[in-house]
């Protein structure tokens, strides 16, 4: 099953897949956590840190896969929302959110990098407030929680 969003579709991403999902994963993560040495970041560590996780990819016949999003079902958590570099701005973070499941009456979670302020901007525009605070190996963190109101985002 696909859904199309604007110019992306959101569809389950595909085993062979795995590999591109990796390559972005790897390469937004080096060019985003600028204050993290690069070296920490392995190909690997995708297929380590999305386990047992539900993937969506966006994409168009055009430009092909943009990005994906990985969501822990049981709490409703997104793991990880990551755009190729070329692709960010563009919308496909914003098709990816609009294509989970109760969108955007589920109570969806995550977490961003205190450092990382354009995701923070990106995510209060969605909706997301901070409901609390943690520490990571790339450094602090907010929590947040997509906060509705009569079934719309405030």
């Amino acid at each position: 099953m696909s859904l199309s969003i604007g110019l992306w579709t959101i569809r389950r991403a595909r085993a062979e897949e795995m590999p591109t999902l990796a390559d972005i994963y790897l390469t937004v993560r080096r060019t985003t956590f600028t204050w993290v040495d690069p070296g920490r970041f392995h190909r690997e560590d995708f297929s380590t840190h999305t386990k047992d996780e539900t993937l969506f990819v966006c994409h168009n016949e055009d430009c092909g896969i943009a990005g994906f999003l990985a969501l822990w079902e049981p709490e409703n958590f997104i793991h990880m929302l990551y755009i190729r570099p070329e692709f960010q701005g563009q919308g496909a973070g914003t098709a990816l959110l609009n294509a989970l499941p109760n969108w955007p009456r589920r109570r969806y979670r995550l977490k961003c990098l205190v450092k990382n302020k354009r995701a923070l901007a990106y995510y209060e525009a969605m909706g997301f407030e901070v409901s609390g605070f943690g520490a990571s190996p790339e450094g602090d963190y907010k929590d947040m929680e997509l906060v509705t109101t009569a079934g719309r985002i405030r």
